[in-house]
């Protein structure tokens, strides 16, 4: 993993935790009884205590395209004037002088409590998507 891309998923994952993000990783466990830190391959959810016991992690995220009919309308009520599409992000960009900061800040925030890859981070490998249902 490149520096660029271990800063673009440290500043993703930074505006996730409030939301309960799940991550797989290796989790770094000191076992007192033996005396030395272990390994533990697992899953769990990433939270400001054991963010720095972790070796390695991937968040699981969900695609932009598996948005629904549903989340597409919760969207659109935060920024009214921009309909929801596949490519909604550069949609989103090409908008964004007549946008307000409280409705950009809105979305993104709602993106991040959906738990969507608006970072690209799964083809980058930086992420896993997300079983369906996991974040219900």
């Amino acid at each position: 993993m490149t520096q660029e891309e271990k800063q673009l998923l440290l500043k993703d994952l930074c505006t996730r935790l409030p939301y309960g993000v799940k991550v797989h990783g290796v989790f770094l466990n000191y076992n007192k009884d033996k005396n030395k830190i272990l390994y533990e391959e697992c899953d769990g959810e990433l939270n400001y205590e054991n963010l720095k016991r972790y070796e390695t992690l991937r968040p699981y995220l969900r695609p932009m395209s598996s948005m629904t009919e549903e989340e597409r309308f919760e969207v659109e009520q935060i920024i009214y004037d921009v309909e929801v599409q596949d490519d909604f992000l550069s949609l989103l960009s090409s908008s964004i002088k007549r946008l307000s900061y409280a409705e950009l800040l809105a979305v993104f925030e709602w993106l991040n409590k959906h738990h969507f890859d608006f970072n690209g981070l799964i083809p980058k490998g930086l992420a896993i998507v997300a079983p369906e249902g996991m974040y219900n």
